[in-house]
């Protein structure tokens, strides 16, 4: 079965959350591709909309959105692209990454809020005070 650590990007506060998927919450993830939504319950942000934004499988090689399905494929990349970043200008390699589809192979997926449900992200998870002041 299936398990995933799916990180939420909130591009309203600037904050990430680190969650867990797995069982059927992380089939609702199977066959997905980068820029699909998916719905937020599958990680306890109920009346929330995710999209997926990438990702990466257990080695850390990245989920490339130009290549389709999931499989594992070397591409020769020129210029800064998902997973490559030249060290001067004109240098090409020739790349490993997974393609943008979810599989079983993919160990983090990372995700942004589309669509914000009414209650906030920290009342859902349960992580409003913690104990600490930031004032200290």
């Amino acid at each position: 079965m299936a398990s995933f650590t799916v990180v939420v990007g909130d591009p309203d506060s600037g904050s990430s959350y680190q969650l867990e998927a797995d069982g059927q919450d992380a089939n609702r993830f199977m066959g997905k591709s980068i820029g699909e939504e998916v719905d937020g319950a599958a990680v306890g942000l109920d009346g929330y909309t995710l999209e997926i934004t990438g990702g990466s499988d257990d080695a850390g090689r990245p989920l490339n959105p130009d290549v389709a399905g999931s499989s594992l494929t070397e591409v020769l990349m020129e210029g800064r692209q998902v997973g490559y970043k030249p060290e001067r200008s004109g240098e090409r390699r020739r790349i490993t990454v997974r393609g943008s589809e979810i599989s079983d192979a993919v160990a983090q997926i990372n995700a942004s809020v589309a669509d914000a449900g009414s209650a906030s992200i920290e009342d859902l998870l349960g992580g409003g005070d913690d104990g600490e002041d930031a004032d200290e």
